[in-house]
């Protein structure tokens, strides 16, 4: 008991209801990833899923919270629109990284916080939120067998957990059922070993229409969901250890600096992921260790 408690203490905690709230965010990772690799044939989706580990590790670690790593949805939505090359997603990469690495380093989002009031970043939450519930319609309608068995499989889960100390597996269980009707349909998919990730030197004209075509649309996303409203809501989740917008800023900015030069998509956190990591039982960082 004593060594639980030690545990929890250091933020660091490998527990069913962790795994449970690891995989509460695979439902916005996994379809902009794939989806960009399905439309850009000269990026490699093995080396998006490396890195993206590799943060969500080290997020746990630094943050001792479940601090969602997710792929950028403007940046990723607007790739799949018009399927843009690897250089434009690198060179936006670097741009969006620098710029929030360089405010997170003097202080502009906790400046920016100050003056943007909460109820603008409530609604952001809120809109976001919305957006993605029109979207998830859209596979209900596609699938409306296993829609409805994942959604009946939630409801459960939630109603048991409301009345019951059963712990809330029910997105880990929707995760397994998906993989294996996946297997079961298309067969197992074949192994190949991942090549080792490269340095990707986007040319001049890369960074202008990267600039120009995603990171002018994501910073507005980006500054009120990723750091903004993660930031109120981690002190809505864990008044004592609620996390700085510049610091959000600062991992945002270091990541994507490291990791699109080398292969890796634009990441930042998630005021969404977030929820949904908690809201299926996340509480530490070993969440982000397990995901």
């Amino acid at each position: 008991m004593a060594e639980s408690t030690g545990t929890e203490e250091r933020g660091i905690r490998i527990t069913l209801e962790e795994v449970a709230g690891a995989v509460g965010d695979f439902g916005t990772i996994f379809p902009i990833l794939l989806g960009v690799a399905i439309v850009c044939p000269d990026v490699n989706v093995s080396h998006f899923f490396l890195f993206l580990a590799a943060w969500f590790i080290f997020t746990g670690l630094y943050y001792r919270l479940p601090i969602p790593i997710e792929p950028m949805k403007a940046i990723g939505a607007i790739v799949i629109a018009e399927g843009l090359c690897a250089g434009e997603i690198v060179a936006s990469g670097i741009v969006v990284g620098a710029l929030f690495l360089l405010l997170g380093l003097v202080g502009g989002m906790a400046w920016l916080g100050d003056r943007i009031p909460k109820s603008v970043i409530r609604g952001v939450q809120a809109g976001l939120a919305l957006l993605l519930l029109r979207t998830s319609f859209n596979y209900i309608i596609s699938d409306v067998l296993v829609a409805a068995i994942s959604i009946g499989i939630i409801l459960a889960f939630f109603v048991a957990s409301q009345r019951t100390r059963i712990p809330d597996v029910s997105a880990l269980l929707v995760l397994i059922i998906g993989l294996a009707a996946g297997i079961a349909v298309q067969g197992m998919p074949p192994f190949h070993l991942m090549p080792l990730p490269t340095l990707v030197i986007p040319m001049p004209s890369d960074f202008i229409a990267g600039t120009w075509d995603l990171v002018l649309p994501q910073i507005p996303l980006t500054l009120a969901n990723a750091i903004l409203a993660t930031s109120l809501l981690t002190y809505d989740l864990f008044p004592k250890k609620g996390v700085d917008p510049d610091r959000l800023s600062r991992t945002i900015g270091a990541m994507n600096l490291i990791s699109t030069p080398l292969g890796g998509f634009p990441m930042c956190h998630g005021a969404g992921g977030l929820a949904a990591m908690y809201r299926f039982g996340a509480r530490t960082g070993g969440a982000n260790i397990i995901a």
